[in-house]
């Protein structure tokens, strides 16, 4: 039945595409986006698409994307006006907002986590349980996917002490690749990598165990009150983007690889990349890009549980779902 609802939603969103007013001739409004990371990542491939097919210029926007310095950076740049709109993942604003920072999610790639646990099969027996005493790799101490891997150790019974997290930076995967290390807190675009090196991959998505987030899109309090249209049209283009992902990833590879030509020759990759975001990330939405409040509330308990964030704020402080394309 998700199957089928994503399928609905794809065809509204395209129904609203033809619907939506075209740039034509007119001049095209000027839009700063942050990034938390490089465009080049196979991760931002529904926003790379959206601006190489045109969606973001059939809704009046000129779609400038600059690189910030993570999903925290991102959101404190956002909520200082800097930009009117960046990206994180949807739990990005449970922890900087009690700090202050004026950012909520007003859309959310995906109805799962984009963190999946990833086991070299050859070296753990067992699964999950099988990991403890041993090394797993993450990004860092401070990122979303690291706490999401202590979700899901908590969830079959091992703490963070059972185990050794490594923290070695954007570059943990190749030691996971070169089967250094038997695990990783992982993204899509590493387990291909690993895959292709010859690790025989276990792949464990997050929603097994722990709810965390997909990618969001992120807007200040201020532009969601005073700019809302800009919101709109950006959420449908970059939404449109996704789409094309879901229903058809092959077609989706040849569209990404012409926004990003640096992956010429490494098609296969790419679509083993796509086809990956769309088996653990992109479903279990019944409307694209809807937030679920559920999973934002069951997360916030955790980050505070775990002294992640002092205080826990109104869910309506986290996100909304108004600037997502109704089914």
């Amino acid at each position: 039945m998700k199957l089928l609802s994503v399928a609905r939603t794809v065809a509204c969103i395209a129904t609203l595409a033809v619907m939506s007013p075209q740039a034509g001739a007119e001049k095209l409004r000027e839009v700063t986006y942050l990034l938390p990371a490089p465009p080049s990542l196979p991760a931002f491939a529904p926003w790379m698409i959206a601006q190489q097919k045109g969606y973001y210029s059939e809704e009046g926007l000129k779609v400038s994307f600059v690189v910030g310095k993570g999903g925290a950076d991102v959101a404190k740049q956002v909520g200082a006006g800097n930009a009117p709109l960046g990206g994180g993942v949807g739990d990005t604003p449970i922890i900087v907002r009690p700090n202050g920072v004026p950012v909520k999610a007003v859309a959310v790639l995906g109805g799962a986590s984009l963190m999946h646990l990833a086991i070299n099969r050859a070296e753990v027996p067992g699964s999950i349980p099988g990991l403890k005493g041993k090394t797993i790799g993450a990004m860092s101490y401070a990122d979303t996917t690291y706490y999401a891997l202590l979700g899901i150790l908590r969830a079959n019974g091992l703490s963070k002490s059972s185990v050794d997290i490594q923290a070695s930076g954007p570059s943990v995967w190749q030691l996971f690749a070169e089967q250094k290390i038997p695990a990783l807190a992982s993204v899509p675009e590493w387990t291909v990598s690993a895959q292709d090196a010859g690790v025989k991959v276990e792949v464990i998505p997050a929603d097994r165990y722990f709810k965390s987030m997909a990618q969001a899109i992120l807007a200040s309090d201020e532009t969601v009150k005073k700019d809302p249209e800009l919101i709109r049209k950006f959420v449908r283009a970059t939404l449109r983007g996704l789409a094309d992902i879901v229903r058809d990833p092959a077609a989706a590879t040849s569209d990404y690889v012409k926004a990003v030509p640096g992956y010429q020759g490494r098609e296969k990759y790419v679509e083993s990349v796509l086809k990956l975001y769309n088996a653990t990330v992109y479903q279990g939405q019944p409307r694209l890009g809807a937030i679920d409040p559920e999973r934002v509330a069951t997360l916030q308990k955790f980050y505070l549980n775990e002294g992640i964030i002092a205080r826990a704020v109104p869910l309506g402080d986290l996100f909304t779902n108004d600037f997502v394309p109704a089914q």
